[in-house]
């Protein structure tokens, strides 16, 4: 988790932008000249509007507004320095040939596009705000966002290799300067959510016998058809039960070892005893705690194998639920009467679903599915409950059972330095270094500053 206390320079406030601003504050209501330049770092020239929204940008961060000009002038003192430091990395960035392509900024700006425009109820009313908060259309909005997550994804990658190339050191911080540090930050930071920590045994129903076997006859029907020359993709299409690659015609795209069950990886990568299949090559039907694959590799490269599948998982009914549930209340009974937790888990844990055994971080109580905030209420370290969630991505119909036992039970409040004073430590002792290192950069380059102490900015 990055500190809260990390400055400007390691974290660009892209949080401010998923409320819109619906009003600015303005310190001083004196116009300034937007268009002049206040420093100028290289080549890079640094105006007086780039000043003012980075100002307004700290102030949504939940620094206090200025209370008066000598404040708003000091604000933006520090706020400049900031924007000079970031500049001079930026441009030590283009010296290492740091290049941060689309690829890589795309999926931040999407979440971050999708979360601004699921706070309004039509595109007319986002598109309203936009332009009443100045960001221009959707479009200019996201290449604003593009430029502004491409900036801060160049930061981050240059004091990296900075930091692994042994040009910046972080400094030794003494525990004064965490404790002013802590008692200058204390009042913005948010409170300490309830939380809970625990460990799980997820079950997921079984089949019977009979509806395995029927399951099975059914693939080698569908085997036999692929033998004699039915397409591949027009029957996964029709008869395979995977949902996520049905309708791809059984598409699993490339795999690379460990990617899939132990049964899958055989007939991918082979084994000491048993060679991989070739490209074109159908495996008989394989067996797995999903049912039935019929698998057929389509490309191989050196650690990466494409594939196709056809699924056919036999009917879990209504009784194979009931019979879980009354498992899962049997295992939860030994938890109860003293058998390891690892033994009940190896036993009856759903690995194969990926499920996870033990939360060990603190989980925050709100964020938790609901099924889990229901079964913890009241709950305290060692409480044992029993609880159905919904089924995989696989089976959505067939839900599954949790035996849970809270490990540790915390209350939301205020955060205190014992929690936070190796997360101040480490980003103190990192700022730090990242200041030092960038006055000597700082030495080297063409720096000037024009700020006129006289005239504050200020949103009007």
């Amino acid at each position: 988790m990055k500190s809260i206390f990390a400055s400007s320079l390691l974290v660009f406030a892209a949080g401010a932008l998923h409320v819109l601003p619906a009003q600015q504050p303005a310190a001083v209501t004196s116009p300034v000249p937007l268009d002049a330049i206040v420093a100028i770092v290289g080549d890079q020239p640094i105006t007086r509007y780039d000043l003012r929204e980075k100002v307004y940008e700290k102030i949504q961060r939940g620094t206090p507004a200025p209370a008066d000009s000598a404040a708003a002038s000091a604000m933006e003192r520090d706020v400049l320095n900031d924007m000079i430091e970031e500049e001079l990395i930026i441009q030590k960035a283009k010296e290492l040939k740091i290049d941060v392509p689309d690829a890589d900024v795309t999926p931040q700006v999407d979440r971050q596009v999708r979360a601004v425009r699921s706070q309004f109820t039509t595109d007319a009313e986002f598109r309203d705000k936009l332009a009443k908060a100045s960001l221009g259309t959707p479009e200019e909005y996201r290449r604003y966002l593009m430029e502004q997550f491409r900036r801060q994804m160049t930061l981050d990658r240059a004091i990296r290799k900075l930091t692994t190339d042994g040009k910046i050191i972080p400094i030794n911080v003494t525990e004064a300067e965490v404790k002013a540090e802590f008692a200058r930050s204390k009042d913005f930071l948010p409170k300490k959510p309830a939380a809970v920590t625990f460990k799980q045994i997820v079950m997921a129903p079984q089949a019977s016998p009979p509806a395995k076997e029927i399951a099975r006859v059914r693939a080698e029907s569908l085997l036999a058809q692929l033998k004699s020359g039915t397409d591949f993709e027009k029957l996964a299409k029709r008869e395979s039960m995977d949902l996520k690659t049905k309708e791809t015609g059984g598409d699993l795209g490339w795999a690379r070892r460990n990617d899939n069950l132990p049964e899958f990886e055989r007939w991918l990568f082979g084994t000491p005893y048993l060679a991989a299949l070739a490209p074109g090559q159908l495996s008989p039907v394989v067996e797995t705690p999903y049912g039935f694959h019929i698998i057929r590799v389509d490309r191989v490269q050196p650690g990466e194998v494409k594939a196709h599948q056809i699924l056919i998982a036999p009917k879990i009914d209504s009784a194979d639920v009931a019979r879980t549930g009354v498992l899962a209340d049997s295992v939860s009974k030994l938890l109860k009467s003293g058998v390891a937790f690892d033994t009940l888990a190896k036993k009856y844990h759903d690995y194969p679903g990926k499920e996870e055994t033990s939360i060990a971080t603190p989980y925050a109580r709100d964020s938790l599915p609901a099924t889990y905030q229901k079964a913890f209420t009241g709950g305290k370290p060692g409480d044992i409950s029993v609880f159905q969630i919904p089924g995989s991505a696989t089976r959505p119909d067939v839900p599954k059972f949790v035996v849970a036992q809270l490990s540790t039970v915390t209350e939301g409040g205020e955060q205190t330095i014992d929690e936070l004073r190796a997360a101040v430590r480490s980003e103190l002792a990192q700022r730090g270094g990242i200041h030092r290192y960038v006055e000597t950069l700082r030495k080297q380059a063409y720096v000037t500053v024009r700020l006129d102490p006289t005239v504050v900015s200020a949103k009007p």
